[in-house]
């Protein structure tokens, strides 16, 4: 089973736990248009990037993207 990356959860995880997009880039150390970048699926994430946003709002990395199942 294989998998590819859709559409981008981050604004929902950011509504859930009460932040904002600045607050989040604020505390990754990068600019609020590079959060909503990736909010608007502008640009996907590294997996760095993932990693530390998911530490952040204490989720995990497959909480952030939707996962569209392809192939068997």
């Amino acid at each position: 089973m294989a998998y590819k990356v859709g559409r981008c959860l981050l604004r929902k995880k950011l509504k859930d736990v009460g932040m904002t997009q600045l607050q989040l880039a604020n505390r990754l150390g990068v600019s609020e248009q590079q959060i909503n970048k990736y909010v608007n699926n502008r640009q996907k994430m590294s997996l760095q990037v993932a990693k530390n946003i998911a530490v952040i709002l204490n989720c995990h990395i497959d909480d952030l993207y939707e996962w569209i199942e392809v192939g068997a």
